[in-house]
């Protein structure tokens, strides 16, 4: 019998519990060996415990160090600040990997295979930011900062090159901005150069594209690139660029790496307005499922994890809405049941 890995399952907001059911299901039918403790976080538990991220949330991935997580809704210029900003740093999660593969052909792009390895707990993302009162407008000035520390970027940087090497990438590209933001970028790219020079000259190649630049390159010639790292503000503007390239947030999937807990989660967001009509995709949650099955040592049943979505997108020709299809979410998880059941 298979022993059982114990994980925490958080449904999230909007179309999140959709998602998140219709991943269940599939990894029931994959034969998946997660038993889920369900908890909650974001809008909806601050409407169940009066508190976005819940304690009880939080002891559970302290217990279980593993999570899949549906989209989380944040207010936008006030409210409660982000859960999923709190659990990275709760929990140190310090590297976001977003992997992006063509899965649906005909596309403006073809063959498109490339992953951003983001920093994820410093920057601009730390939170230190306040407004400055100038006569009677308690808003006339905003003030932030952004933090990034020679350990910070160190950590980030041995995971992916190391990473890249494991993977059997050909070249990491270093995304910066030091020729403005010397300091808070700077210290990032001169550490970059470190660890090559010191672990990784001769195993993989690097080079270095400042972040503007970058975007552009990204559109004009995508496959220019095989696996970028940069800060955390970076990565995520081009994380959601790269996922344009194969069609949208809907196939795109990511992981949150630290030293003690990982937590899986679709990129896209929570998007209330099509919540509870049959309309969401839940590719991208099963494409982090894959990635967390990797993560446990279950390369097996990742790889038919991939294989069942490729067939159903292609071979079965069934797709929602988001890729030109017709499917509800559950026409399209009752076709990954039945692949996984005949594969």
């Amino acid at each position: 019998m298979t022993q059982k890995i114990d994980a925490t399952l958080i449904p999230g907001d909007g179309i999140g519990p959709e998602i998140v059911a219709a991943a269940v299901q599939v990894l029931d039918a994959l034969g998946a060996p997660f038993a889920w403790d369900v908890q909650a976080a974001g809008l909806a538990a601050l409407h169940s415990a009066g508190d976005p991220l819940p304690q009880a949330t939080l002891d559970s991935i302290r217990r279980t160090r593993l999570a899949l997580k549906g989209p989380l809704e944040t207010p936008s210029g006030g409210g409660y600040r982000s859960s999923n900003v709190r659990l990275r740093e709760e929990f140190k999660l310090y590297a976001n990997l977003r992997p992006v593969r063509t899965l649906v052909p005909g596309g403006r792009y073809e063959n498109i295979d490339l992953v951003v390895v983001r920093e994820n707990v410093e920057g601009l993302y730390t939170g230190y930011e306040h407004f400055i009162q100038i006569g009677d407008d308690p808003h006339a000035v905003a003030i932030a900062t952004g933090v990034n520390t020679r350990q910070g970027a160190r950590r980030l940087l041995e995971y992916a090159f190391a990473y890249a090497v494991a993977q059997g990438r050909r070249k990491v590209t270093l995304v910066h901005k030091a020729n403005i933001m010397k300091a808070l970028t700077g210290i990032f790219l001169e550490t970059a150069r470190q660890v090559y020079e010191q672990g990784y000259k001769g195993r993989i190649k690097m080079d270095e594209v400042i972040v503007d630049a970058c975007a552009m390159k990204l559109v004009t010639n995508p496959w220019q690139f095989d696996v970028l790292v940069t800060t955390n503000l970076f990565g995520d503007i081009l994380s959601d660029l790269a996922a344009g390239l194969i069609g949208g947030l809907g196939l795109a999937p990511g992981a949150n790496i630290g030293t003690d807990a990982a937590i899986f989660e679709a990129v896209h967001g929570s998007a209330p307005d099509i919540a509870g009509k049959g309309l969401a995709n839940p590719t991208a949650l099963l494409l982090a499922a894959a990635m967390m099955l990797d993560h446990c040592g279950r390369p097996a049943l990742a790889a038919r994890l991939r294989g069942a979505i490729d067939q159903v997108l292609n071979a079965d020709g069934l797709r929602t809405r988001d890729l030109g299809g017709t499917a509800s979410t559950a026409e399209f998880t009752a076709a990954m049941a039945r692949r996984l059941a005949n594969g």
